[in-house]
């Protein structure tokens, strides 16, 4: 009996109410959800993309999409987290593909975007390497350490958005780990 009281909390959505009222066109709900949701989608964007205007856009398009899907809302088929992170990882992906298709002829101008140097002079190594060697982990298991570490999504939650078993994810975590030591150490992986 417990167990089955556990399944039924975990199966209900906490956006569920918000998005039914925004779905009627309640502001407040929309307010509400922006304030719920904006720091980790745009967090998870910035992780992907490494650019903070970029990272902005998609964080925008995100939950303008979530806005617009609010009316049609089909509470139960998936819970609106799991949905919106795979939405934040697409559009990231989407402008990455841009990005690498867009030859140029010569670079463009454009200004600096890196803080001042010694801004840079204090940043942390140990950050720009574990970010370096997430950069060339596969796809797969850059997501799943993404959103498990970065975005704290459980490894139920992290595995509904990647569209595997509980199983598989672990595995993938687990491979992505080793993978993530051996760039870290300095081997191949």
């Amino acid at each position: 009996m417990a167990i089955e009281k556990r399944e039924a909390v975990s199966d209900e959505d906490p956006d569920a109410d918000v998005l039914r009222r925004m779905g009627e066109g309640d502001e407040t709900a929309s307010r509400e959800l922006v304030g719920r949701k904006l720091a980790r989608v745009h967090a998870l964007a910035l992780r992907m993309l490494g650019d903070a205007g970029d990272a902005e856009e998609v964080a925008q398009e995100a939950l303008l999409r979530s806005w617009r899907q609010a009316a049609g809302w089909k509470p139960g088929r998936a819970r609106f987290d799991t949905w919106l992170h795979r939405v934040v990882l697409n559009l990231c992906y989407d402008r990455l593909r841009r990005k690498r298709e867009v030859p140029f002829a010569e670079p463009p101008d454009q200004v600096d975007p890196a803080p001042p140097a010694d801004q840079r002079m204090a940043q942390d190594q140990t950050t720009r390497r574990v970010q370096a060697a997430l950069a060339r982990l596969p796809d797969r298991q850059r997501e799943a350490i993404m959103l498990q570490t970065y975005q704290e999504l459980t490894n139920i939650e992290t595995a509904a958005v990647l569209g595997v078993s509980v199983e598989a994810l672990e595995s993938l975590l687990s491979r992505a780990r080793r993978s993530l030591r051996a760039l870290l150490e300095g081997a191949e992986p």
